[in-house]
C-alpha cells in the first residue's frame, strides 16, 4: 500500500477581537477596483484572502460572494498596509462563520471568528470490570512518528489490558477530545470501532474523500495514515459501545464521534460536541501568513453530511449521569 501522510489539521483556538474601522458604502464585483484610499499592497492582500475563500470554503456554495466582498473592505476602507488589513481579514473570517478557520500573521499573530472551546472538570469514573473503558484524549502535541506510535499504543494497550470472554461492552471517551491528528486516535481505537470504511470528508463540488481502519492501518482513501506494531482483535467481536461526548470534543475528536454513528451496537451519550466537523487545508499567502480553511463537511459511514455543525449524541445524559447511563444500555439485554 501506498502511504501518504494528509492528517486533518485541527486547532482549537480562542477569537481575538480586531476593532474595525467606520463603513462606507461601496459597489463593486469580485476583480473590480475599489474606490477606497487602498494602496495596491492592502487591496490586493485582501483580495488575494477573500479569493481563496471564494474557490475553497466548504461554504462556498451559500455565500453571496459579491455582497461579502464590499463587506470585507468596506470594514477597512483606509487600509494602506498588509497590517492595516487585518480587522478586514478577522471580519472576512467572521463572515465565513466556519467555526474552523484560522489566519496566522507572518509574525505569528494567530486570530479567528469561531466560538471558544472550554474543557469541563471530569473525574476518573468508576467503571465496573464487566465494561471495558477508553479515554481518547487529544493529541495536538505529536510532532514526530515516534510520538504519533506512543499514542496509538497507549490507546491499545488501554483496549488490551481490559479485555476478557465477559465483558458486556465498552465506553469509547471523546469527552474533552480537543482534536489533533485523528489517525493516531483511528487506529487505536480501531480494533472496538471495527474493520471498514468509518466516514466521509464532502467537499462542495460532490467530491468524497474516505477515512477507514483496515487490517491495523488508519487509512484515508487508499493510502495509510497510522499503522501499529501490536495489531489486536477483540475477544467479543463487534462489542457494545456507548460513545461519550461533551461541547470540547473537537475536530479530529469529531471525526471519531461520527466514525461511530451508522455502527451497530453503538449509541452516544452526553452533550452536543463543539461543531468544527469540517477538514481543514493550509494556505500559505504572499507574504508567508498562513490561511486555514474547513474545506470539506465530516459525513458519517452512511453518508450522512453534518455540514459542520455539532454532532448531537443519541442521549443527552449531564455530567453527573452518563457513565451510570452508559453502563446501564450496555449491561440490558434488551437495548
Amino acid at each position: 500500500m501506498k502511504t501518504i501522510k494528509n492528517g486533518l489539521t485541527v486547532f482549537c483556538l480562542l477569537s481575538l477581537l480586531l476593532t474595525s474601522c467606520k463603513k462606507e458604502d461601496a459597489v463593486a464585483t469580485p476583480g473590480q477596483a475599489y474606490t477606497y484610499a487602498y494602496t495596491n499592497e492592502a487591496m490586493a492582500y485582501l483580495n488575494e484572502v477573500v479569493d481563496i475563500m471564494e474557490k475553497n470554503s466548504f461554504r462556498k456554495n451559500e455565500i453571496d460572494w459579491t455582497k461579502f466582498r464590499k463587506e470585507v473592505f468596506n470594514s477597512v476602507p483606509t487600509a494602506q498596509t498588509i497590517e492595516d488589513a487585518y480587522p478586514g481579514i478577522w471580519k472576512a473570517l467572521s463572515l465565513l462563520a466556519d467555526n474552523h478557520g484560522y489566519y496566522t500573521t507572518s509574525g505569528g499573530l494567530t486570530f479567528n471568528a469561531a466560538s471558544s472551546c472550554t474543557p469541563e472538570s471530569i473525574e476518573n469514573p468508576v467503571i465496573p470490570n464487566d465494561i471495558g473503558y477508553v479515554k481518547v484524549m487529544g493529541n495536538q502535541d505529536l510532532t514526530t512518528e515516534g510520538d504519533r506510535a506512543i499514542y496509538v499504543n497507549q490507546l491499545r494497550d488501554q483496549i488490551m489490558s481490559q479485555d476478557h470472554l465477559d465483558l458486556k461492552g465498552w465506553i469509547v471517551d471523546l469527552r474533552n477530545n480537543t482534536g489533533g491528528n485523528c489517525y493516531p486516535m483511528l487506529a487505536g481505537i480501531g480494533p472496538i470501532l471495527g474493520e471498514g470504511i468509518a466516514g466521509y470528508r464532502i467537499y462542495p463540488d460532490g467530491h468524497e474523500d474516505s477515512w477507514s481502519f483496515q487490517n491495523g492501518y488508519a487509512m484515508w482513501n487508499v493510502y495509510i495514515q497510522e499503522s501499529t506494531s501490536n495489531s489486536y482483535e477483540l475477544f467479543v467481536p463487534n462489542p457494545k459501545v456507548a460513545v461519550l461526548l461533551n461541547a470540547a470534543t473537537v475536530s479530529a475528536g469529531e471525526v471519531i464521534a461520527v466514525s461511530f454513528i451508522g455502527r451497530e451496537n453503538t449509541k452516544s451519550f452526553g452533550s452536543a460536541t463543539f461543531g468544527s466537523s469540517t477538514g481543514t487545508t493550509h494556505f500559505l499567502l504572499r507574504d508567508k501568513a498562513k490561511l486555514v480553511l474547513g474545506v470539506s463537511c465530516y459525513a458519517d459511514r452512511n453518508k450522512n453530511n453534518y455540514g459542520g455543525a455539532p454532532i448531537n449524541p443519541d442521549v443527552i445524559s449531564s455530567k453527573e449521569s452518563i457513565i451510570k447511563d452508559a453502563i446501564s444500555w450496555i449491561r440490558d439485554k434488551n437495548r
